[in-house]
């Protein structure tokens, strides 16, 4: 099955025509014909059956017959994760959260962060591209680059979990999970969050966890973390 994916199209859609891009890879690359169908998804759990009407490389035409919501997950998670030095360990993490599933990516900047820019344009284009890649019909989320302090004053719903490193009294995030609840988990830069940023966190209700024995990168643990909430809430 090959995915493509467009924010425009509709459940009430009738006709659709494939960008220039996707025209070609379509004719070209994919060789597909008069009579083939594709599948479409809006990243909004729609997922469209697109029967080829023009085979062109420059303005590939399609109908568009069976539509279908695909059902919501039970729960959201939203990770809260600091961009790393390092641009394509972010990108390696954003990759693999959307295969594995999550709703809200919110990039953060902390007292420690050592990048403090990031390129958003270039994070959705990655989100779309797993998507596809995942066969899921629900595009994530990813929100802009937001301090730290501005995030911790909202009212929250739902677990809330902050991972870090220091030597202090940690749950295991394993036996905090519960399933079918909303979850929002904090993970820090390559230097952890700072003592105040905790701090502040367990004022807010944020409840202190590990993701294990070993100390993890930040990608690593937001992937741990993703994955551990995918898991316990398994059918």
């Amino acid at each position: 099955m090959q995915l493509f994916y467009n924010p425009d199209i509709q459940e009430i859609t009738t006709t659709f025509t494939f960008n220039k891009e996707e025209s070609k890879h379509i004719v070209k690359v994919l060789r597909k014909s008069v009579g083939d169908v594709l599948q479409i998804t809006n990243g909004k759990g729609w997922l469209f059956d697109a029967e080829i009407t023009v085979a062109d490389i420059k303005k590939c035409q399609a109908n568009i017959g069976n539509t279908a919501k695909q059902p919501k997950k039970d729960y959201k998670l939203h990770l809260l994760v600091a961009p790393t030095k390092m641009t394509d360990r972010f990108e390696w993490f954003l990759e693999k959260a959307t295969e594995i599933g999550i709703d809200t990516i919110t990039p953060i900047l902390c007292d420690h962060s050592e990048r403090k820019v990031i390129k958003l344009d270039r994070f959705e284009k990655i989100l779309q591209s797993a998507m596809k890649q995942s066969l899921q019909c629900y595009l994530p989320a990813i929100n802009e680059l937001t301090s730290f302090n501005s995030f911790i004053n909202q009212d929250f719903q739902g677990q809330l979990f902050i991972a870090h490193c220091e030597d202090t009294d940690r749950k295991s995030l394993k036996a905090q999970l519960q399933p079918n609840k909303d979850i929002t988990i904090l993970i820090g830069p390559e230097g952890d969050f700072s003592v105040k940023e905790i701090e502040t966190a367990l004022l807010h209700n944020f409840i202190p966890v590990t993701l294990g024995k070993t100390r993890l990168r930040t990608e690593t643990a937001a992937v741990v973390a993703c994955h551990s909430v995918a898991f316990i809430n398994q059918e």
